[in-house]
């Protein structure tokens, strides 16, 4: 039986019309992962994407996560509750058209509920623009959260791109 997977691609072209969620509780931060561990990568997405079925890097060798994540252009954030990990997402800024996409976004599954996806996303979306873009962008597709595609829309996020994906 073949599965549809319905992937949205959204955008935010100015500051000005983004929606912030502020950060519900003092207990949370958010840090850049520097120095910069593959392995924190690699724990997020196997741990985030179980459940979102993201597959394409499961095959990839620690030299891969190496070289992935060594990449200038790559910013890994933390959502930290006091001192544990909770969440995590990557930015990919494309310096010369001032450019971020948001590559992987998510919040690990015991923290579920706690309005921290919106915050998460809010503090993307800032860090994105701190960098100096002009542009933020993501994708999210029918397999992620059920709630991924509101939080992007929701943060001020426009669609400008859809797509069915067949497998």
């Amino acid at each position: 039986m073949k599965e549809k997977i319905f992937r949205n691609y959204l955008e935010l072209k100015s500051f000005k019309d983004f929606k912030e969620v502020k950060k519900p509780s003092e207990d949370y931060s958010i840090e850049l992962n520097d120095p910069k561990d593959f392995q924190l990568n690699k724990f997020f997405y196997k741990n985030i994407g179980k459940n979102c079925q993201w597959v394409d890097r499961l095959v990839w060798t620690d030299l891969d996560w190496t070289k992935y994540v060594s990449d200038a252009k790559l910013f890994t954030y933390i959502l930290k509750n006091k001192d544990e990990i909770a969440g995590y997402f990557e930015l990919l800024f494309n310096k010369d058209i001032k450019e971020v996409e948001i590559a992987y976004f998510g919040i690990l599954e015991e923290y579920f509920g706690r309005k921290l996806g919106g915050y998460t996303l809010s503090e993307a979306i800032k860090f994105s623009f701190n960098l100096g873009c002009a542009r933020v962008w993501a994708h999210t597709c029918s397999l992620d959260h059920k709630n991924a595609l509101l939080n992007y829309q929701s943060r001020g996020m426009k669609i400008f791109k859809s797509e069915t994906l067949i497998r």
